[in-house]
């Protein structure tokens, strides 16, 4: 017998109603008692595994059965992202709007790889993309893509790159021995490293540039590591400057590096993945200096512009370089329309496209930019009041300046010479399940970042946050 949810008629849609009700209201109640659960699941490797049989069931399960392992096996087992008291990484923000976009998305359930495919998943984010351009102040003749993640969008940079520099030879014969350098800060995100490799270079032709005391790429430095590969008969194809480096929050000097890349013919990618929605801010216009100069850009507004994960906005200053880098037409994906329109499986690495723009439009019609710009200026103050509490403590001393809203400390070198009381406090936070922080090493020293970005955090957060790291410096300092 066909299960009903397996079914497209009255019966069918009746028991996908109920289905679909209890879970709107299982996610309302989720987050009217998430403060309860620990940020951090504190489960055990192996825990949630074992708790699950080794084959799917052949005939359905009540939809009870479903939710109760829901909320007594997995639920454990999630570290709550939204939760007010997360601190750590970067914040993978959602906002109500979003959810409910994500739900009408896996309702159409299209696949949005061709123009054809769906007219209005293509011409909607051609449009949103166009509105966050102008949004963020980026430069008009800017075009771009939603892509997955910013790793995604830095490994297609890197890839276009590649192509533009080696006359799209490398797609088709492979490499040929010649040495193409791609160079970035040593405070750069991993996922730069990773698209090197990715794309072939190989990592011993990333070249990691020192920094300044800000921990932002040096100029000079760069200039000088590429005439010596010059020298040396290697190829410079590529620099990847960061806005907002993930250990410190450290902003690498676009204009000067623009002014570099473009002497010296290299392809510039801007990686702003958390730190570029802040742009929409009147205080931070100042970071769109020299981006008129860059090739590339990314950010996320995944992360601080309250969309659902996953939705990366990847910028180009010549899409038809990145067209050309990615295209592929076989017959069966020709289309009369194709070179009126933008079909944006030629925009990226996948074939297979998922409707993100509808989420991006639907958080920003139902919240507006006004007030989205205003929950960013209150994480930055939370972040300004946490930087006095910090400043103002006798065993804490801050590692780095606060750059945004993201902010890194330690127990002081007087009390702590080899960093280990340090990494010991981030523990005790984030297995106390009240907070969930992250432990860094930056320039050999150990850190803990604290990042108020998520989208429900208060001072009441802060506050009790707060009083938790004081009452764990007493143990661990004293002990």
């Amino acid at each position: 017998m066909t299960p009903v949810l397996f079914q497209n008629n009255e019966a069918g849609r009746d028991a996908f109603t109920l289905l679909a009700s209890r879970a709107v209201e299982w996610i309302a109640e989720y987050y009217k008692n998430i403060d309860g659960f620990p940020v951090r699941s504190q489960v055990q490797p192996g825990d949630i595994y074992k708790q699950f049989p080794d084959q799917f069931p052949a005939t359905p399960v009540s939809d009870d059965e479903v939710f109760k392992i829901l909320q007594e096996v997995i639920i454990p087992g999630i570290t709550h992202w939204q939760h007010p008291d997360f601190y750590a990484f970067f914040p993978g923000n959602t906002s109500f709007p979003s959810i409910v976009a994500e739900m009408i998305t896996a309702g159409i359930s299209a696949q949005c790889m061709l123009w054809e495919s769906s007219p209005a998943a293509a011409e909607l984010e051609q449009r949103c993309m166009e509105w966050c351009r102008d949004l963020l102040g980026l430069p008009a003749k800017w075009e771009g893509v939603i892509q997955d993640t910013a790793s995604s969008a830095t490994l297609t940079a890197l890839l276009t790159a590649r192509e533009w520099k080696s006359g799209y030879r490398i797609s088709k014969r492979g490499f040929d021995g010649t040495v193409y350098r791609i160079y970035t800060s040593a405070q750069a995100h991993s996922s730069v490293e990773k698209a090197v490799r990715l794309a072939g270079f190989g990592t011993d032709n990333l070249v990691k540039i020192g920094v300044d005391k800000n921990l932002a790429m040096a100029p000079q430095l760069l200039e000088e590591a590429i005439a010596h590969d010059l020298r040396e008969g290697f190829i410079p194809t590529a620099v990847v400057s960061t806005i907002g480096t993930t250990g410190t929050g450290a902003i690498d000097p676009v204009d000067a590096l623009s002014v570099i890349t473009n002497q010296y013919g290299l392809w510039h990618h801007v990686d702003a993945a958390y730190a570029g929605t802040a742009l929409m801010l009147d205080e931070y216009a100042h970071l769109r200096k020299g981006l008129e100069g860059a090739d590339s850009y990314v950010f996320n507004p995944h992360k601080w512009m309250f969309v659902q994960f996953d939705c990366s906005a990847y910028y180009v200053r010549d899409p038809e370089l990145l067209v050309r880098t990615m295209s592929i037409t076989p017959s069966y994906l020709m289309t009369s329309q194709g070179d009126k329109v933008n079909d944006y499986r030629d925009w990226g690495i996948p074939l297979g496209r998922r409707f993100r723009a509808l989420k991006l439009w639907m958080t920003l019609q139902l919240l507006g930019t006004d007030a989205i710009k205003a929950r960013l200026r209150d994480h930055i103050s939370l972040a300004e009041k946490i930087e006095s509490l910090l400043g103002h403590h006798h065993s804490i001393e801050m590692a780095y300046p606060r750059s945004f809203n993201i902010l890194s400390f330690r127990i002081k070198s007087s009390l702590d010479s080899d960093g280990r009381l340090t990494k010991q406090l981030s523990q005790e936070i984030n297995n106390s399940g009240k907070a969930y922080m992250t432990h860094a090493v930056v320039e050999g020293k150990g850190l803990i970042r604290w990042v108020p970005g998520q989208t429900y955090t208060t001072d009441t957060n802060i506050e009790a946050t707060w009083t938790l790291i004081q009452s764990l410096l007493d143990k661990i300092v004293t002990r």
